[in-house]
């Protein structure tokens, strides 16, 4: 499994994936309104928006939050300015990691996220050190319980996707960011059910991390770059045996 699905799971299990509903929805709630005050409140013509839209969407942050946030960050003047900031780094083992972040303060930001790299043994570095590692696609969740493999490749071929993947119990289902409404509203209009939806960055070569140490390390720079409020994604090239897996987060 791919260390990003595979920490998907881990956040789950251990309780972390933002754990308090309130947090993950202020940062849910952050993207959206970027991503307005960017390209506009049109999601026909905001590609950025749409992506908010589904997260927010596949976290059930209630449609009327959804409307305000789009409307407040359209219409609204002064308050907290928002801001997209990438951060790339090395963690443990020289294992790639990206740091998509929201801030209004990016001194702020850029600090904690130095701090985190630093205290695992890593090393943030300078744009565009590990973003040559990774590509954008799109992914998309969908559980295995009561579809087929066959069947679900005959959709993602007319969909407009272009490859998926099997792991554990659910199918992932990757596009070209450029496809991703098309594919979403496809699945939707098909009756899959898409647990969730986002664009990622796919690895183009991985590390395995193969000691109980490393592991630790690893999950631990992870888990605190996430828990800031600025953070909204974290990518990195690792994979990880199942069987170290429940050794590190048991």
């Amino acid at each position: 499994m791919s260390g990003h699905n595979k920490w998907a799971n881990i956040r789950v299990r251990k309780g972390s994936q933002d754990a308090k509903r309130g947090k993950l929805f202020s940062k849910l709630i952050r993207e959206l309104t970027v991503a307005a005050r960017e390209g506009g409140a049109d999601i026909e013509t905001n590609a950025a928006l749409k992506v908010a839209i589904s997260r927010a969407r596949d976290a059930n942050v209630p449609k009327d939050t959804i409307e305000k946030a789009i409307a407040r960050a359209s219409g609204a003047a002064g308050g907290a300015s928002f801001e997209r900031v990438m951060y790339e780094g090395y963690g443990p083992l020289g294992i790639a990691v990206m740091v998509e972040a929201v801030t209004d303060n990016k001194n702020r930001t850029v600090a904690y996220v130095r701090s985190i790299f630093t205290r695992s043994g890593g090393n943030l570095g300078e744009t565009g050190c590990v973003s040559w590692l990774f590509k954008r696609k799109g992914q998309f969740t969908i559980h295995r319980e009561g579809r087929s493999e066959d069947d679900l490749l005959e959709l993602v071929v007319e969909s407009g996707a272009e490859d998926f993947k099997e792991e554990e119990d659910v199918y992932y289902v990757y596009c070209e960011p450029s496809e991703f409404s098309l594919v979403r509203d496809y699945l939707h209009e098909h009756n899959v059910e898409v647990t969730s939806s986002d664009i990622v960055m796919m690895p183009n070569t991985t590390i395995e991390v193969t000691s109980e140490k490393d592991a630790d390390k690893l999950l631990r720079l992870l888990e605190a770059l996430e828990d800031s409020d600025d953070v909204q994604k974290v990518h990195a090239n690792w994979e990880m045996a199942d069987a170290l897996v429940e050794k590190v987060v048991s």
